[in-house]
């Protein structure tokens, strides 16, 4: 049997709200020991990704300020997410095209967790996830 990604992925991700600051957002990456945040809107449903990187390069070396800027203000485009319910395969392609290290995952337009490289690692045949760290390195 195929596994699913609600097999795999890390449960109880949290969203930074897309009024929160990108202070609040680095405090809480901080706290929780992580490199990345999904931006909800007030709806709940998922805006995008907020990342270590994005606060330095979109922020700091803007000179935007951390304390005034919103995570909301950052979210561009269409974020690009899983369903639980799709399989491992999909995830990974996503992953691959998209050159991301991590995917927001939802069921029925909430976020319920995130599947990362390192899920991956432990679940996945180890040619399968090297092609995904080839993609994703070469895109540094």
């Amino acid at each position: 049997m195929n596994k699913l990604v609600r097999d795999v992925m890390t449960r109880g991700a949290e969203c930074i709200g897309e009024h929160e600051t990108i202070l609040e957002a680095a405090k809480r990456m901080e706290l929780l020991d992580i490199g990345a945040l999904p931006i909800c809107g007030d709806d709940k449903r998922l805006m995008g990704m907020l990342t270590d990187r994005d606060i330095v390069v979109k922020v700091l070396a803007a000179d935007k300020d951390p304390s005034t800027t919103t995570a909301g203000d950052l979210a561009q485009g269409a974020p690009v997410m899983v369903h639980a319910g799709d399989s491992i395969d999909q995830a990974i392609r996503k992953m691959i095209e998209h050159k991301i290290r991590r995917l927001p995952v939802i069921e029925e337009h909430k976020l319920v967790g995130m599947v990362s490289q390192g899920d991956l690692a432990t679940s996945v045949d180890a040619a399968k996830v090297g092609e995904l760290v080839r993609a994703v390195s070469a895109a540094l």
